[in-house]
């Protein structure tokens, strides 16, 4: 599947991969930031944003259209970074072409699940997702009515904040959703699994970034990433949740800086 992407900077190639329900647009202040040192790649994932709508949506074939994106951009061995279900996509792309990566960034996002985490991410993504298929936004005459819609079912600001950036106006001026809340409604288990790693992955820097008020990442998980990476550094962003990126841009932006020195 041919991805749409944007291109910012200069340096060695970096593809950053957006999370669920988000797309390559959250990550442009980060490679604006960066673009001095790399030359950042951003895709929208299947499903999302500017890329094909498509039935299926797992990790293999995420992986896949990214090995195409590699491949057609002729990027050789680049630094992989990505966002919650972004950055389950880089591990599971990491585990089948290991020989391809010069770095990995983990944001926010450990390797594995357990059912009791599975089922918290399942429950609040099934809301989130069933809200925007029950939003009609082509009615909506402005984003702030839009943004009212999904007000009556989404408490979050932030939430609400981060799904209207995947609302765009169509050649007759009618907001429309860029985003395929259906395909990604009905592959949520495949999303909200964890990872099988067949060994250990090693041979190149590997950092975890944790938001310091999120909870996707716990204390008691460092321990199987440790096993998994051995060599993985655990940087917490201080003052940042889930998107820590929107949080602390300039915290995350050097953690990717610092990549380059390790």
């Amino acid at each position: 599947m041919r991805l749409f992407y944007r291109k910012i900077g200069d340096g060695p190639p970096l593809v950053i991969l957006h999370g669920l329900l988000g797309s390559s647009e959250n990550w442009l202040t980060i490679a604006k930031k960066i673009g001095k040192s790399f030359t950042v790649y951003l895709p929208d994932q299947r499903n999302h944003g500017s890329s094909p709508h498509v039935g299926i949506h797992d990790y293999d074939s995420m992986s896949n259209d990214l090995y195409e994106l590699a491949s057609d951009l002729n990027l050789g061995k680049f630094f992989l970074a990505g966002h919650s279900m972004g950055g389950k996509t880089a591990m599971k792309f990491t585990m089948k072409w290991p020989e391809m990566i010069q770095g990995l960034i983990i944001a926010d996002i450990p390797p594995f699940s357990n059912e009791k985490k599975k089922i918290q991410a399942y429950n609040e993504y099934y809301k989130i997702l069933n809200s925007i298929i029950d939003t009609d936004v082509s009615k909506a005459a402005s984003r702030s009515d839009a943004d009212k819609l999904l007000a009556e079912s989404i408490s979050s600001e932030k939430v609400r904040s981060l799904i209207l950036k995947s609302m765009h106006r169509d050649d007759n001026n009618r907001f429309f959703w860029k985003l395929n809340a259906r395909a990604l409604l009905n592959n949520l288990d495949n999303i909200t699994e964890g990872l099988t790693f067949p060994q250990q992955i090693t041979g190149f820097p590997v950092i975890f970034l944790k938001g310091e008020n999120s909870e996707y990442i716990l204390k008691e998980d460092y321990i199987g990433i440790k096993k998994l990476f051995p060599g993985a550094d655990i940087i917490v962003i201080k003052n940042a949740g889930h998107w820590l990126h929107a949080d602390n841009p300039d915290a995350v932006s050097e953690a990717f800086l610092d990549m380059l020195d390790n």
